[in-house]
């Protein structure tokens, strides 16, 4: 099977980050999945941003200086311009507008019961979805909450997994996660090949370059994550045509 290509944020380099914008050029682009952040506004509105602040991703001085955005109204937030030109999207604003596979990364914890309740009232957008994010205990609570819905943990590196009480074996365990998301530092075919025969996929990331293309291939990953998607997709045609020749 081919490496999946996820577009991280939607597709970031070319369209503002979880944006409607991105997530649409991502689709265009013909992404396996689509990679996006989740967060909870004060009023109990969940909505898609990567930062705990607005600031990063300000459009003009409204969405500057207003402090967590846990601490906004989802009017608040909307009413804010972000560098797409408008406010936040609602997640029920992005699954309406897409029809891709969406890993779903849990920002804040205090999603899950609101995640829960959504999912609960969109079947449909449930199957299309796996709950990521790098907090063991809450992608554990994510599978005791919504245990029909894949979930993956993500990690920087294999040492941070290695960390976990009883190391990677444990962190599975501990998050029931059938995905594991890592940087590419400590992983090894053998690793990838084992977790494979187990049912676990590995996504490797960040992908910056051919290079780390031909990485991930060379260590038989499942899928990985960019910034630029279209790139990626040229880097592995690159790279795939390179071992077939080579």
């Amino acid at each position: 099977m081919a490496l999946l290509i996820v577009g991280h944020r939607g597709a970031m380099a070319h369209r503002p980050e979880n944006s409607l914008a991105s997530y649409a050029l991502a689709e265009e682009v013909g992404v396996d999945e689509i990679e996006l952040d989740v967060r909870v506004s004060a009023d109990g509105q969940l909505f898609l941003l990567h930062d705990d602040t607005l600031d990063r991703t300000a459009g003009d001085e409204s969405a500057r200086g207003l402090g967590p955005v846990a601490e906004l109204t989802l009017a608040q937030l909307q009413a804010a311009v972000l560098n797409s030109g408008r406010g936040v999207v609602t997640l029920a604003e992005m699954y309406d507008a897409t029809s891709t596979f969406i890993q779903l990364e849990i920002k804040d914890p205090a999603t899950l019961p609101l995640l829960t309740r959504f999912f609960e009232e969109r079947p449909a957008d449930a199957a299309r979805t796996a709950l990521s994010g790098f907090d063991a205990d809450a992608i554990r609570r994510a599978g005791e909450l919504m245990p029909h819905i894949g979930r993956q943990i993500i990690v920087s590196d294999l040492s941070k997994a290695e960390e976990f009480e009883g190391g990677l074996r444990g962190l599975l365990e501990h998050t029931g996660a059938t995905r594991f998301a890592c940087g590419f530092p400590g992983l090894t075919r053998e690793l990838v090949d084992r977790l494979r025969d187990q049912d676990i996929e590995v996504h490797v990331w960040p992908m910056r370059s051919i290079d780390d293309m031909r990485k991930a291939l060379a260590l038989g990953a499942h899928g990985t994550t960019a910034d630029d998607p279209a790139q990626a997709f040229a880097w592995r045609d690159e790279a795939l045509a390179e071992a077939m020749n080579g």
